[in-house]
């Protein structure tokens, strides 16, 4: 084992303890997480708006702060893209990640805060890791490279100073230095907005490398396999990276790609892992292995909410919190988030499959 994979593997470990408190203390954690997240809106015009600085109560704010849609978060998300700040969050917001719409054909605007960046896309990115390397303590994958796929990001048509893109470039934008060494391709490749151009060089400058994880969205890495496959000329994925371990994906159903997978990928021994990330944000991450529920990520400046399917069409949806919730049931998810977002309707449904500790599968995207 080399001395960068022990160093990461004890640095990453770390992190362990703190995953079992939220396991073990989710509601103690939650609340924590809510009460921060008002303590440090309290002076934005959002939190004056709604009296953050009152010391409220679960069901105070539930009874104040309406649920939203992003359409009708937008007059203030488009003025936070103008240059505004202290609007929805305190810290000045410096990148928006850029998506599809759910309930119409715009792209949505989602700011991302230092906060978001640092507390929550960063912070279960290391998470992962550490789960990884908790279920597979003999793990080398640190003694390779892990090769990601995206998109890019540019300046923001409102203002300049900004810039907007895909979280995926955002996050890579903003990873630690350490994270530099162990991932590929550059980052001056991975944020190329030509696809043709970015999977030509991603192949070329990685097929001689040692590559031993895989990340994004199946996707788009199916394209970047089977490119690879033509331009070595080999069978499978492990003729060219033997040292290949595991994949992590998200951001889709990983179902119909599974087969496809495993044909490019023959080994019993590879690992699969699914990540519940978004433009909002990092919520869930499947922490053991051969089974596909995702524990619920508590300690992320994010503080959750859900909301029973038959409630959705009143006008005042009724949401329930962690401690109400019931196995098995279809909820709307809603966040408040260290970047702004409050009660916000992200648009995803969920079921709970396990309470103690939380885990979850996405039931509708």
């Amino acid at each position: 084992m080399g001395l960068l994979n022990s160093i990461l593997k004890f640095f990453l470990e770390q992190r362990l303890s703190e995953i079992e408190r939220f396991k073990n203390n989710p509601h103690e954690v939650q609340h924590l997480v809510f009460k921060k997240l008002l303590s440090d809106a309290q002076n934005t015009e959002w939190g004056k708006k709604y009296g953050y600085k009152d010391n409220l109560t679960v069901k105070e704010f539930q009874s104040r702060v309406p649920v939203s849609t992003y359409e009708k978060l937008f007059p203030y998300i488009e003025r936070m893209l103008k240059g505004e700040n202290n609007i929805l969050w305190g810290s000045k917001i410096e990148w928006f990640s850029k998506s599809s719409g759910t309930t119409n054909d715009r792209s949505k605007f989602i700011p991302v805060s230092y906060e978001s960046l640092q507390e929550c896309h960063n912070k279960c990115g290391k998470d992962v890791l550490t789960l990884l390397i908790q279920n597979h303590p003999d793990t080398k994958v640190f003694d390779g490279k892990s090769l990601s796929i995206g998109g890019t990001h540019y300046p923001n048509p409102y203002n300049p100073e900004t810039r907007v893109g895909d979280v995926s470039a955002i996050f890579v934008q903003n990873i630690p230095a350490w994270a530099e060494f162990v991932r590929a391709p550059s980052r001056e490749i991975f944020l190329l907005d030509k696809w043709e151009e970015k999977i030509e060089r991603m192949v070329e400058t990685t097929m001689n490398e040692n590559i031993t994880s895989l990340s994004g969205v199946p996707t788009w890495m199916v394209v970047v396999l089977q490119r690879l496959l033509e331009k070595t000329g080999k069978s499978n994925i492990l003729e060219v990276w033997p040292n290949l371990e595991v994949f992590l994906h998200g951001a889709v159903s990983f179902v119909p790609y599974k087969e496809l997978f495993k044909k490019l990928i023959p080994s019993s021994d590879f690992h699969y892992i699914e990540l519940y990330n978004a433009s909002e944000g990092f919520f869930g991450v499947q922490d053991l292995p051969n089974n596909d529920e995702m524990l619920l990520m508590l300690d992320h400046g994010v503080f959750y909410e859900f909301i029973p399917l038959e409630e959705l069409d009143n006008e005042h949806p009724q949401a329930v919190t962690l401690e109400q919730v019931e196995l098995n049931k279809n909820y709307a998810l809603v966040i408040s988030t260290n970047a702004g977002l409050w009660r916000y309707l992200i648009g995803d449904t969920i079921k709970f499959t396990n309470l103690s500790p939380y885990r979850i599968k996405i039931s509708g995207r």
